[in-house]
């Protein structure tokens, strides 16, 4: 299927808003001294499984095979990091014919305030096994329930499939007697998109909105049109724009990129929850973070933006000392 031309550029405000960002927090060229030999052992399983996560042989496309191996690789990396983490109580069950699970903090806890997590992925790939680390985190730092659901990925099933499973797990929660505001709403990458998504129809729908949000490396604009898809390509150690290409042709399925449902970013904030949006320095996607940190202050949004030097996508997954402070962040940010 061939890609739609898209036609969005930043505006002169949104150029200079950048390159503002960028000098604040330029990566270091200079040669690093190199990291304790524990570290580098510990994370070197999972560096290559996320480079293999986000593996493309052929620009542009998707095929089975790759597809196979995406999969595997997340899995992988979920298993490779839940052993590094003080892992809670989980429960999987079946939420109306879609996987979930519970992660359940193992002691006296808040039972009046839930996170829903959205993992990320590209929409392609991710479960619950890859959930499980970072949902974690989340119950660690914030002592309170985390809800992860299963959605259903491209290109078995396009857009609006994901964001329909995503209302799913919403409703549940709403079911379940939760106001709105005492869910907050997580997610990373795409799962950071989904989040976004989940928002903007929520509001659409003229629904309350979650109480927060809490954002890693959100993937915001699949149009691709931030200056970091170009000037930072080359120090992302783990994704390129053939990724992008790739992941987005099967989930898009031949739809508008612009949409807000597909790219949050180009949508209305006004009336959105407070945000947190974490992103490292080192990652294709830093542009899709400061630009969303924009947008939203222009539409009176409460937003705060972490840039996190040196660090790559979804870093938070990590058992690094940077990830443990990130995560304190996060916890810090929904209990305020």
């Amino acid at each position: 299927m061939e890609e739609k031309k898209q036609t969005i550029r930043l505006t002169a405000k949104e150029k200079k808003q950048e390159r503002r960002h960028e000098k604040a927090a330029k990566p270091e060229k200079m040669a690093k001294a190199e990291k304790p030999e524990k570290e580098d052992r510990r994370l070197a399983p999972m560096m290559r499984a996320l480079k293999a996560i986000h593996s493309v042989s052929t620009p542009g496309s998707m095929e089975p095979e790759e597809l196979a191996k995406q999969r595997a690789a997340q899995e992988v990396l979920g298993r490779l990091a839940a052993p590094m983490i003080v892992l809670k109580k989980w429960e999987t069950f079946q939420l109306k014919g879609m996987s979930a699970a519970w992660v359940l903090p193992d002691w006296p806890h808040d039972k009046h305030k839930v996170i829903l997590y959205c993992h990320g992925g590209g929409y392609t790939s991710g479960n619950l096994g890859y959930s499980r680390p970072l949902a974690s985190k989340l119950t660690n730092a914030t002592g309170w329930e985390t809800l992860c659901f299963e959605y259903r990925l491209a290109p078995e099933h396009p857009f609006p499939a994901a964001v329909d499973d995503a209302r799913k797990a919403w409703d549940y929660l709403m079911y379940l007697g939760y106001g709105a505001r005492d869910v907050m709403v997580a997610g990373d990458s795409a799962g950071g998109n989904l989040a976004l998504v989940l928002c903007h129809q929520l509001k659409q729908a003229g629904r309350q909105l979650p109480g927060k949000l809490a954002l890693m490396s959100p993937w915001t604009d699949m149009t691709a049109s931030g200056r970091s898809y170009t000037q930072r390509a080359e120090i992302d150690p783990t994704i390129t724009m053939d990724y992008i290409r790739a992941v987005r042709e099967v989930y898009a399925d031949g739809k508008d990129l612009t949409s807000p449902f597909l790219s949050p970013l180009f949508g209305d904030f006004t009336g959105f929850p407070p945000t947190l949006i974490q992103v490292g320095t080192n990652e294709i996607l830093y542009s899709d973070s400061i630009r969303l940190r924009e947008r939203m202050l222009a539409d009176n949004v409460h937003c705060q933006l972490e840039v996190w030097n040196d660090m790559w996508h979804v870093f938070q997954m990590f058992p690094t000392r940077k990830s443990a402070l990130a995560m304190e962040s996060i916890g810090k940010f929904l209990l305020d």
